[in-house]
């Protein structure tokens, strides 16, 4: 399953069902059938991920260089990581919808999902 966000002022954008529910966390929504991102919240919501993002690149950075430095616990946990979250990392998850909603609040339009 995946999950569709949609604004009237970008195109759709699809996103699967991990990471969908992943990111409707960070911004405190509850994932599930549908749901809006309104106009009002639409802040919040960006600084909620882009707050999030932050902290997923310095985590990725510290283990990076524990692994570099040769501990070999760090590269294990480098590993749980990946296998966690995937090669792909939450700046590059998030850049979709983040560009979704700040196109959404300069139109003055809210956001929605669908399941």
């Amino acid at each position: 399953m995946a999950y569709k966000f949609k604004s009237r002022a970008t195109a759709d954008l699809i996103m699967l069902d991990a990471p969908g529910k992943q990111i409707l966390q960070i911004l405190g929504k509850t994932p599930g059938e549908s749901g809006i991102v309104t106009l009002g919240q639409i802040p919040a919501a960006i600084a909620a991920l882009e707050a999030a993002v932050v902290e997923d690149d310095r985590r990725r950075k510290a283990l990076e260089e524990d692994v570099q430095q040769g501990d070999s616990k760090a590269g294990e946990a480098l590993a749980k990581l990946g296998d966690e979250l995937g090669a792909v990392s939450l700046r590059q998850r998030t850049k979709p919808l983040l560009d979704m909603l700040r196109s959404s609040a300069q139109e003055n339009k809210d956001v929605t999902w669908e399941h």
